[in-house]
């Protein structure tokens, strides 16, 4: 068989695929914009499991006219200029593949407006494709609506798993970013319904309440601690709530971790969480845990997983 260079429709579908692995992906995706657009309000709206509908709306900066149809190419992005900022990058997102992998195995409408604005504008892209860019009424801030997700590649629709675990898995990256910013307020329906709320008040222990609940909650007890690097003075801080021994259960899912306001999966951390139990609690139970990480960026590499879910 022949070498031949691949269209551009396939390659941004295979792109996509390590980018957007299932509906909660693209909820993370469109979430992390939002933060990093400095959203107050964040509203997550979904139906089907996420795979007829996806909505995610802000209050944040929104994008201005002129570079709307940016957004939408990939490798484009506003939070980054050259190599040398991967060692400083403070923005959940940085390498402008979110959008451009989510239009590609997607119908997606973006309606955006900046404060100082008149008019918002809307685009609608289908399959990577550009049908509409039009001036419209918005309010400020952007609203990404996401629907028939994968398609145009039905290999991936296929080994979606039940539309009951695709919700729980987008319910989790909601509250996980709602425990990792409690300044923001977040809201999220599911099939027309309003399933959770976080009070936005900054306080970290009102957003675990939330999901949680109040009876675990107070089995837990909150934990802060710092350690300064001599060589640079810098420090590493660790805050957030852990339970007493009392409160275990038999799977690792409520051991919750973020990194610089990222949530991470890391053995590491994890390991270090489930041995300070390991004489407290009967082997194969593990606590509940929500351990925030603060670092320099520098001290960090969230650039070794296409879906910066593992850091080094």
């Amino acid at each position: 068989m022949p070498i031949i260079q691949l269209p551009d429709e396939v390659v941004a579908q295979i792109a996509a695929g390590e980018v957007v692995e299932r509906p909660a992906s693209v909820v993370k995706e469109l979430i992390e914009n939002s933060l990093d657009a400095g959203a107050k309000n964040i509203h997550v709206e979904y139906a089907g499991g996420g795979r007829q509908r996806i909505r995610v709306s802000d209050d944040g900066q929104g994008i201005p006219v002129t570079e709307v149809q940016l957004a939408l190419v990939r490798h484009a992005t506003s939070k980054l200029r050259s190599a040398q900022d991967l060692q400083h990058i403070l923005t959940l997102g940085f390498r402008g593949e979110a959008l451009a992998s989510i239009a590609a195995v997607s119908h997606l409408t973006l309606s955006t407006r900046q404060r100082d604005e008149d008019v918002g504008t809307e685009v609608r892209v289908e399959g990577g494709a550009l049908v509409r860019n039009k001036p419209i009424g918005a309010p400020a801030g952007t609203v990404i609506t996401v629907e028939n997700l994968f398609f145009n590649t039905p290999a991936r629709l296929k080994f979606l798993k039940s539309e009951n675990t695709e919700k729980r898995q987008i319910s989790g990256i909601v509250m996980n970013y709602a425990m990792a910013y409690p300044q923001v307020r977040f809201v999220m329906v599911q099939d027309g319904r309003e399933i959770f709320r976080s009070p936005g008040s900054g306080q970290l222990g009102d957003v675990v309440v939330k999901v949680m609940g109040l009876d675990i909650f107070r089995e837990m007890l909150e934990v802060a601690g710092e350690t300064r690097i001599q060589e640079s003075g810098h420090s590493i801080r660790v805050q957030g709530f852990v339970s007493q021994p009392t409160l275990n259960r038999k799977d690792r899912t409520r051991i919750i971790l973020f990194v610089n306001g990222r949530a991470v999966q890391d053995s590491g951390l994890t390991y270090a969480v489930t041995q300070a139990y390991h004489m407290l609690i009967e082997k194969g139970r593990h606590p509940y845990a929500v351990m925030m990480v603060s670092m320099p960026p520098d001290y960090v590499d969230v650039n070794v997983h296409p879906t910066k879910a593992e850091v080094r």
